[in-house]
């Protein structure tokens, strides 16, 4: 099993990562493996990939949640990514040994202790959420972190663990959405301007939900575009829910046609945390490799630019090889 932890530093007054070492300590403490940390220092956001056990990845998820509550104040947090919490969302995601179904039960269990022990609200969403609507994590986040006192208040809007007082607690910490899922591709595409408007509005045109009542391009995506000053470019953010409707390189290629309209370039892809291995390799294979899948997964690097801003290492970046 595999989960991840999408916590929420505030690098407003350094880039010192003592908080995301003190996280992903405390989630090795519980018996889990760390396998790939994330750090966004512009969007202020961190992903930590780990796995283990069901009862290593509750274990690890939970102090996670707790040691980020210790160490996050979201009264101080700015940054460019959507967020409500100290430890934002908290997906867990059914690798082998565990149904989706089981996941789904763990992560209500889970919401459940962190809110009766640490006093944090939390949503459940995806596989998990009692609610049809809060499936989709942007319904429980919505607003963010600065509409936290007033959906406390309205019991439409609550947290599905929560009272109906925004706490001290509440305050610091935000809300954490918990779920289950299966695997997503997070993955931002660089363009050769910094005019973050063209990034949004091909955002609105590539998403699955559109824009002004017309149906996006790509089935399974949700997608925002922003400007990163870490870069000096802006880039079109992209969450791939359902790789099966929407391949990688489907959205890649997308993107670069809808950027080529404005007269843009898709300069390279920049992937954020894991992917399943076929990812790359069903890539390759689309651009016409035909040898084997080291190849394919070469050739899916060199194409979309996974090179572009950091080296690609498929041994550290890829799922299967570091379970």
């Amino acid at each position: 099993m595999a989960a991840i932890v999408e916590c929420v530093p505030n690098f407003s007054e350094g880039r010192d990562v003592s908080v995301i070492n003190a996280i992903s300590g405390s989630i090795s403490a519980a018996g889990c493996k760390v396998l790939h940390t994330d750090i966004g220092y512009d969007t202020n956001r961190t992903v930590i990939t780990f796995a283990g056990t069901s009862d290593d990845v509750f274990q690890g998820a939970f102090d996670a949640v707790r040691r980020a509550s210790e160490l996050i104040d979201m009264r101080r947090h700015t940054g460019t990514h959507p967020r409500q919490g100290a430890t934002d969302v908290l997906p867990l995601v059914p690798v082998s040994g565990i149904s989706m179904e089981e996941c789904a039960a763990l992560a209500r269990n889970l919401a459940e202790k962190i809110y009766k022990v640490l006093g944090i609200p939390c949503y459940c969403y995806g596989e998990s959420a009692y609610k049809p609507e809060r499936k989709r994590l942007e319904v429980c986040r919505a607003g963010e972190y600065e509409a936290m006192e007033a959906k406390i208040a309205d019991p439409a809007q609550r947290p599905d663990f929560c009272g109906d007082t925004y706490t001290l607690q509440a305050a610091r910490s935000g809300a954490t959405t918990v779920g289950a899922r299966d695997f997503l591709i997070a993955v931002n595409f660089n363009l050769d301007t910094a005019d973050v408007k063209a990034a949004k509005a091909i955002a609105l045109e590539v998403r699955a939900r559109g824009w002004n009542g017309i149906a996006g391009l790509l089935p399974g995506c949700k997608a925002i575009g922003w400007y990163i000053p870490e870069y000096g470019f802006a880039q079109v953010s992209m969450n791939i829910t359902d790789i099966s409707l929407t391949p990688l390189h489907m959205a890649y290629e997308t993107v670069c046609t809808r950027a080529a309209l404005r007269g843009l370039t898709v300069t390279g892809t920049e992937i954020i945390g894991l992917v399943p291995k076929r990812v790359l390799v069903d890539a390759g294979r689309h651009f016409g490799c035909t040898g084997n899948d080291n190849e394919m997964m070469d050739l899916a690097i060199k194409k979309m630019g996974l090179n572009t801003i950091r080296p690609y290492n498929v041994e550290e970046r890829v799922l299967e090889y570091l379970l």
